[in-house]
């Protein structure tokens, strides 16, 4: 396997193939490549245990590194997913939060691990780009929501 020249490492107390598998199985173009087990005990794990997973979040390259409690995932890190419509903003954001994940605002969502993700559709960034007064009404509308609602945010674009 070949190994990319960058990749994402994404820092885990010790559930790194869990939240591997579970990105596997949420979003497309997404797979768990490899398992990496400890060749000896370290500070947060014995010999044996997971020590990393590689693994693709749409098509993204990461690396989960179970490196033990120290350090917390916080927003500074978010993985954007761009949706196309209602349904599949609705599909993620559904996965990350009901499957112990909590909600945010303007369409942040955080999963079981602390992983920040922003399910964003296209129709709320396209809003953004036209600028003017389109972006300034979606922008208000977008203020005012946890998961992102399609038709409210064209509305708002077109002035209704």
């Amino acid at each position: 396997m070949t190994v990319p020249k960058n990749t994402i490492c994404l820092w885990f107390d010790k559930d790194a193939e869990d939240a591997a598998r579970f990105y596997a199985a949420t979003f497309p173009d997404s797979r768990v490549m490899a398992v990496h087990r400890a060749p000896g005990d370290y500070p947060s794990g014995k010999k044996g245990d997971v020590l990393t997973v590689q693994f693709t979040v749409c098509g993204i390259p990461c690396l989960g590194l179970n490196g033990g409690p120290m350090f917390k995932q916080t927003e500074a890190f978010s993985f954007q997913i761009a949706t196309d419509d209602q349904a599949e903003t609705d599909r993620y954001w559904n996965a990350i939060v009901g499957n112990g994940g909590q909600e945010s605002a303007c369409g942040w969502c955080k999963d079981r691990w602390g992983l920040s993700w922003q399910i964003t559709p296209r129709a709320l960034t396209e809003a953004m780009a036209a600028g003017g007064d389109e972006a300034r009404r979606a922008f208000e509308a977008m203020m005012g929501m946890k998961k992102i609602d399609v038709a409210r945010i064209e509305a708002a674009r077109r002035g209704n």
